[in-house]
């Protein structure tokens, strides 16, 4: 087979992630890696790092994901690497129908649109990059990958809310994220992995997800990506009496509520001088605050092995028409 450039894409609100890839003939070579990082000032930094050789050069000029991808492009160039020849985009959410990779035309691109309800904190840069890759050169084919598929093959009872059924009709459902890493994962261990797994992604965005037999069975993520664990500055799971409270006695208005859990929380929030978690670690002996946010970390990680090592569901039953029953008696280790 003869080889293929492709370029891989991850837009996000305070970045531009990029890779480059050789395919064929059953190889995968990385040929560049780079980002566009852009601070609260809104300065930009580009870097790449490709063989031995690595560029890097600030600028306000990359501030919008147009001109991120544009400087981006020229280095590239510059670097005398090859043209790539596709382009595939990691994209936040696929919604309730998209659970596969797909070739990006104008009716998936409308959908999209239509789900920046469900993903408001990333589809909206994730399809500028979209737009800007089609603005460059209209011709060149593009793939969407969607971080929720790999969760799609839940079942059921972990992808409801105890809700009335119909908002579930609305598609309001765990969705869990961090799909493509978990798929690279299960990939990496081969064709022979263990059959119970629970896999962490931990960064500023962490999650967990059980695994049986290479299929999904829960994760921790929901609705959205604030779900879950404590995050870097994301608070996780809440109670929704918090919500109310914040909502009917401190006159929190939609946009307030989405700073608080998206921006404000989480170990930034907790510690209150840093997301970073090197830094917090080199300062717990000094700062007690930044300690308690490790500890609390810590705490909500072990919580969500046990949680999910305890899962007592096995998969759907065909015959109940999308319901579930309980097959066995619950155990320990009964859902993995």
């Amino acid at each position: 087979m003869a080889s293929r450039v492709i370029l891989c894409l991850n837009s996000g609100s305070s970045s531009l992630k990029f890779a480059l890839y050789q395919i064929g003939d059953g190889e995968e070579i990385l040929l560049a890696q780079g980002a566009v990082e852009r601070n609260d000032a809104e300065v930009a930094r580009l870097w790449i790092r490709c063989a031995q050789r690595k560029i890097e050069k600030t600028g306000g000029e990359m501030s919008s994901v147009s001109a991120a991808l544009h400087a981006a492009s020229i280095e590239l160039e510059r670097l005398e690497l090859p043209r790539f020849d596709a382009v595939g985009h990691r994209l936040v959410h696929g919604g309730p129908h998209h659970a596969a990779p797909e070739r990006i035309t104008d009716t998936l691109l409308n959908k999209l649109r239509s789900l920046i309800a469900f993903a408001p904190l990333h589809l909206p840069d994730e399809i500028a990059g979209i737009e800007a890759v089609t603005t460059r050169v209209s011709s060149l084919p593009q793939v969407a990958c969607f971080d929720t598929a790999f969760h799609r093959s839940m079942p059921e009872v972990a992808q409801r809310f105890a809700l009335p059924r119909a908002l579930w009709d609305e598609d309001i459902r765990r969705y869990g994220f961090h799909g493509i890493s978990y798929e690279y994962i299960m990939r990496t261990l081969g064709i022979n992995p263990p059959s119970r797994l629970i896999i962490a992604h931990l960064g500023n965005g962490a999650s967990m997800a059980a695994v049986k037999n290479g299929s999904p069975l829960d994760t921790t993520m929901g609705f959205t990506p604030a779900g879950g664990l404590m995050m870097g500055t994301r608070s996780g799971d809440l109670d929704p009496g918090i919500i109310l409270y914040l909502l009917s006695q401190m006159h929190f208005d939609a946009r307030a509520l989405s700073q608080l859990v998206n921006q404000q929380s989480g170990l930034l929030g907790v510690a209150g001088i840093s997301s970073d978690m090197k830094t917090l670690l080199e300062r717990t002996d000094t700062e007690p605050d930044a300690a308690m946010a490790v500890q609390m970390f810590c705490y909500q990680l072990r919580k969500q092995v046990g949680a999910l090592t305890a899962r007592p569901w096995r998969t759907r039953s065909p015959g109940f028409h999308g319901r579930y029953r309980r097959t066995r008696r619950p155990s320990a280790m009964g859902g993995l």
